[in-house]
This record gives structure tokens, sequence and C-alpha cells, in this order.
């Protein structure tokens, strides 16, 4: 069965805390926070500080996932804010490498996240350092997207190369996640599905997360 880790992005804003305890005590194991800078995406979203107030009302694992150009200035504050894993672009830095490093040094999780234009040969290097492979199946930066089909041969290729390799890394994956598109997903390899307007925009997003994980047993 998959993780569930509802992306707040589409959450409430007014009622976050209301939110984020619902989706827990739904039985979702992560909360996915989605990170943007308006440079890397159009989009603005949260700082360090929005995962600091997050931090003592929740005990998901708290998935952070920086869509930001040169990310490892900003890393040390999002460690200190609290979270349990940090995602960084590996489109978006020249020294992806470094950006992990500093992750893992501060005795936080890491993971490399690749766009559905990104081929897996770009994080074969640094795959012996990550805890999390993040796969986009949308082009990031915009909940409500349709999910992109020709990513779950990426999801196939990562568990390959894991098993071959011998790497324990969860492969995850964000966009269009719904109780239909995890099937492939979850058949491919993946281990973790990020759902936003599935679950949020619904009225019962405890039932949506069931969906999930039901579609996977």
């Amino acid at each position: 069965m998959i993780k569930v880790a509802p992306s707040i992005l589409s959450a409430d804003y007014v009622n976050l805390q209301k939110d984020i305890e619902m989706v827990e005590k739904g039985g979702a194991e992560v909360l996915h926070i989605d990170v943007m800078d308006g440079s890397f995406v159009p989009s603005i979203s949260y700082g360090p500080g929005f995962v600091k107030a997050i931090r003592p009302i929740s005990k998901m694992v708290l998935d952070v996932h920086l869509m930001v150009q040169n990310p490892e200035h900003i890393l040390p504050d999002f460690i200190d804010a609290g979270a349990d894993i940090i995602g960084v672009q590996v489109e978006a830095t020249q020294h992806i490498h470094r950006a992990l490093q500093i992750i893992k040094n501060g005795g936080v999780k890491a993971e490399v996240v690749i766009n559905p234009g990104t081929p897996v040969d770009m994080i074969k290097p640094v795959l012996h350092m990550v805890d999390q492979v993040l796969v986009m199946t949308v082009n990031p930066g915009f909940g409500g997207q349709k999910f992109l089909p020709e990513t779950v041969a990426k999801i196939a290729e990562l568990d390959a190369l894991k098993k071959e390799l011998g790497y324990d890394f969860d492969i995850e994956i964000d966009g269009g996640v719904n109780d239909q598109t995890v099937v492939d997903c979850y058949k491919a390899g993946a281990t973790v599905a990020v759902a936003g307007s599935f679950v949020f925009d619904n009225e019962d997003p405890v039932a949506q997360i069931n969906k999930i994980k039901d579609a996977t047993k």
C-alpha cells in the first residue's frame, strides 16, 4: 500500500491547522509542502517560517519540496525550521551534490527531484546519497494539472536502478495523482503519492486518502 502525502498547497489557507489535523487523523503519513520562488516556477508560496509554524501541530513527516533557484542558499533555514525531508530540483542548481550534502549534514533526509522532461540519467550520480526521489508527474508550479502517463516509465527505470544497485530510497510521485493514476505508478515502484486537489477539493478529504490507499492494496 502506498503512503499518501496530502499537499498543503491545495488546503484551506484560512483553516490550515484544521485541515492538517484532519488528514493526519485520516491516515496520511506525510505532509507535502511546496516552496516556490516565482523564478524556478511562476508561483510564490511559503518560506521557512511556514514550516516552523506547522512543526509543533503535527507528527506527520514534513516533506518540503523546494522549487527554487539555487536552493543551497536557503537550505539551512528549512533544516532549522523542522523539515524531515527536503527535496531539491536537479534542474535548479549547478551543485546538486553539494545541496544534498548540506541537507544530509543537517540531519535531514535528502530528496532529489526531476521534472517530466528530465531523464533519470541526470540524477544517477547522486542516487547513492538520497533517501527519496521525487518524480514530477506534471510540470511543477500549479496544482490541479492532468497526470502525464509518460512519467510512469521513469518510475520503473528508477525502481530497476534501485534494485540493481541495492539502494533503499523511496520513490515519490507528485502531480495529477488520484485513485486511478496512482495504480500504474504503484505497480512501477512508487512508494509515496503526493495528492493535493484530489484530497482537499473534496467534501471528505479522508475518504479521498483512503481511495488512494485502497487502490494500491
